[in-house]
């Protein structure tokens, strides 16, 4: 415990993997991978920069005194500038030679870039194991009917794995989309206070294209293939709104997701994991509350409402540069990465033990069946000779009166007011016969079986990673 203010998504909700990469620790350590990494390509091109010094960086980039750090920038009130000295201290010999021609935003910039593209990746494996888990569920349950919705009031059958194969393809979406996005990350590199690079002009003595050679060997130093072809100080915000946007589409999906889930436990026809030693209530000790799938929702809110700063931010940078982004981008993109994690995190638990009731399911679907097979109904009766105007009446008149019995917390007995009718030309064993589910469930198992095998390439090497369910 502590006096001081701890995030949720730290204590409680995100994975291990997401918090030390969004760490302080990890943020500074890249800053000073990426100074070691300037004056190496610096010293390659010519600059008067020794093996020795660009050595001595090298051995000092996880030995951060923070103490050293925080003083310094309570003075110089620049966090960058005071990172510089702590580590010129730590490398005496290369205190000169440090950011040589860069600004700030070569670290800082690029440092993000950096860890949005570690994170998208990971959420990346995190959604793959969510597809997986959804699609062995679907096919399980291709054929098993269920009553379909529409208006949350019952309509024809579907099948449980069906509606499964609906919350994958939503999920399916949000991973092209973040495909997509990876891909629209470059590396900024060390462009100048204003994107022109004319610090470098200077310091290779107008030789162009060992500027371009080193922003294509920076790039290269850490996983990018290509940096961005404009910029001014910053890389453009509007990458900001493009990971914020898919991060939002995965909330999207998942407040989906687990609002289904949440009506279908209320109906007691499937149900989000439950531990044997999980309390629901502390005042209901019999309720098996669909927690998680709350979480899930609570989570997917908050993401959906942080996604909107990523277009306030890029819609207001002025002209080559404005530094009302910083504060905002500080917490709102860290903090949607550790939120989307953790939402993938709970959507891995649920979709890896969801239960399905099936004798509750069967139940509901025989109760709404008469309705839902009276069409079917009325071509047989047709068949043996019956007017299909006067079987429609027949066919209404005795759904309303059904409907009102069940309305009174009675038992649907429309087939038996059917057989009733000596119009119809069919006792109640014919009729129950005609109402076998697997007839009304349409192409579902095909539809799920053709939608899961052009799925089956992606996941095919689904890797394993971080842990199962948050708090």
């Amino acid at each position: 415990m502590t006096d001081r203010y701890e995030s949720p998504f730290s204590t409680r909700y995100a994975s291990e993997y997401m918090l030390h990469l969004f760490s302080s620790d990890t943020r500074y350590r890249t800053w000073r991978k990426l100074w070691v990494a300037l004056a190496e390509e610096e010293r390659k091109l010519g600059l008067p920069i020794t093996e020795a010094q660009v050595r001595e960086l090298s051995e000092h980039v996880d030995d951060i005194d923070y103490e050293l750090v925080h003083s310094r920038e309570k003075e110089v009130r620049h966090d960058v500038m005071a990172h510089v000295y702590a580590f010129g201290e730590a490398a005496p010999s290369a205190k000169g030679i440090i950011h040589l021609g860069a600004t700030s935003c070569y670290v800082t910039d690029n440092a993000d870039l950096i860890l949005y593209r570690d994170a998208l990746t990971y959420l990346r494996a995190e959604l793959c194991a969510v597809l997986a888990n959804l699609s062995r569920f679907a096919r399980e349950y291709r054929s098993t009917p269920t009553l379909g919705y529409t208006h949350y009031q019952p309509a024809q059958l579907v099948t449980v794995g069906k509606r499964a194969a609906l919350w994958i393809a939503d999920f399916l979406s949000d991973l092209e989309e973040l495909d997509f996005t990876l891909g629209q990350i470059r590396f900024l590199g060390c462009r100048g206070t204003t994107g022109t690079e004319a610090s470098f002009l200077e310091l290779f003595e107008g030789d162009v294209r060992k500027i371009d050679e080193m922003n294509r060997n920076l790039a290269s130093d850490f996983g990018f293939t290509s940096c961005f072809d404009v910029c001014g100080q910053t890389y453009p915000r509007k990458l900001d709104s493009r990971i914020l946007n898919v991060l939002s589409s995965l909330a999207q999906s998942a407040y989906r997701m687990a609002t289904d889930v949440r009506l279908l436990q209320h109906d007691r026809q499937i149900e989000e994991p439950f531990e044997e030693s999980q309390i629901g209530s502390s005042a209901m000790a019999y309720k098996r509350n669909p927690m998680r799938s709350e979480r899930i929702c609570s989570l997917a809110r908050y993401l959906m409402a942080d996604a909107m700063n990523a277009p306030l931010t890029a819609s207001t940078q002025w002209l080559e540069r404005t530094l009302d982004d910083s504060a905002n981008r500080r917490i709102s993109l860290p903090e949607g990465f550790l939120c989307a994690d953790a939402i993938l995190r709970l959507l891995k638990n649920v979709t890896s033990g969801l239960r399905v009731n099936e004798k509750i399911i069967e139940r509901t679907v025989r109760e709404y069946l008469p309705f839902i097979a009276t069409e079917n109904l009325l071509m047989e009766a047709v068949k043996r000779g019956g007017d299909r105007q006067k079987l429609h009446e027949i066919i209404r008149r005795c759904s309303m009166e059904a409907t009102a019995r069940m309305k009174n917390g009675e038992d649907c007995d429309l087939l038996t007011r059917l057989a009733g009718e000596p119009a119809f030309g069919l006792d109640e064993r014919e009729l129950w016969e005609l109402l076998d589910p697997s007839l009304y469930i349409g192409r579902c198992p095909e539809q799920v079986e053709a939608f899961l095998e052009k799925l089956a390439p992606l996941l095919e090497s689904v890797p394993e990673q971080g842990e199962d369910v948050a708090l």
